[in-house]
């Protein structure tokens, strides 16, 4: 008997011999080697093209009616073909009228909190904007700003998936003449 319980914990430790053996033996993956970092020169003459937005104080922003608004679906700031064709008629027109400053206004329904609608407004707000640089218009006539849930077209529109709340998600383009 004590043989027999003998050869059982001489197998035991054998295969904990076996089992930590593999694992060690196992290949290593090999790391990936870094990219080529930047020489000192290289640091010190990069700048960035950094365009900022006009300033969007003093004379008001006003709409035309040349300019259309685009909606957004619930909880999103993507733009649809059809917010794209909207975009690229108002493109063609400030275009062909450089004296403008344009202010992107990014609005939401009221669902979620004060603080998420103002971010998902600024996102869309600049979703827009980032339309129009990439339809040639000229970055720096491109100002946006986020009024969140403050002035929804129909208040109290009720659930997300009511009629009534599209009009609330959207992204409205104003301009002023440039001084």
């Amino acid at each position: 008997m004590k043989v027999r319980k003998r050869s059982k914990e001489v197998i035991y430790i054998l295969l904990l011999f076996i089992i930590t053996g593999f694992f060690y033996s196992c290949p290593k993956r090999k790391p990936k080697p870094l990219p080529p970092q930047p020489q000192e020169s290289e640091i010190s003459t990069f700048t960035p093209t950094v365009v900022e937005e006009p300033s969007i104080h003093g004379e008001e922003f006003v709409s035309i009616p040349e300019l259309r608004t685009v909606n957004f679906q619930f909880d999103r700031f993507d733009l649809t073909d059809e917010a794209k064709k909207i975009l690229e008629e108002n493109a063609k027109y400030l275009s062909v009228h450089p004296e403008y400053e344009i202010l992107v206004e990014g609005h939401c329904c009221e669902c979620g909190t004060a603080e998420y609608n103002l971010a998902l407004g600024q996102k869309r707000a600049m979703t827009v904007r980032e339309y129009y640089i990439n339809l040639g218009i000229p970055a720096g006539k491109i100002a946006t700003i986020s009024y969140g849930e403050e002035k929804p077209i129909n208040k109290n529109a009720g659930p997300p998936d009511s009629i009534r709340c599209i009009p609330n998600r959207r992204a409205e383009t104003k301009v002023r003449i440039k001084k």
